[in-house]
């Protein structure tokens, strides 16, 4: 099953995010054991980087950086996903990016905490808890 992660579960899970950080090691745990195909936004590699430098040093992102890029495969930002995204962009534009390079990457499902900004998907959206059930 190929899953794209939204950006809140890298940071649950690279903050320890306590509510939420069980659940999304669970899900990385399936991706490294090769159970799932994760992927990421390419937004979301440069929103991460961004994040993580402003708490460590760039060695430290650089290192965070690389290690998702090992794991994950990346859904491509183009023109056409971006030019996609402004029309289907609902309340947040970022939403709507990750959406559109999900749906062209042809993944099965997205994995948020923020169901409501892929309200319109056509791609199946499940919180963690909801996706660690239906395992």
């Amino acid at each position: 099953m190929k899953i794209l992660l939204d950006t809140n579960i890298v940071l649950d899970l690279l903050m320890q995010r306590e509510l939420f950080y069980e659940d999304a090691v669970e899900i990385f745990t399936a991706i490294e054991l090769g159970n799932l195909d994760g992927y990421l936004c390419a937004t979301t590699i440069t929103t991460i980087y961004y994040l993580v430098s402003k708490n460590t040093t760039k060695k430290k992102t650089d290192e965070i950086i690389e290690n998702l890029l090992q794991l994950f495969k990346i859904a491509d930002v183009d023109k056409e996903v971006l030019l996609l995204s402004l029309k289907n962009s609902g309340v947040d534009f970022e939403d709507s990016v990750i959406y559109t390079s999900a749906k062209m990457s042809q993944v099965d499902m997205i994995i948020s905490r923020d169901k409501k900004g892929f309200k319109n998907s056509k791609v199946e959206v499940k919180t963690p808890k909801e996706f660690l059930v239906s395992l």
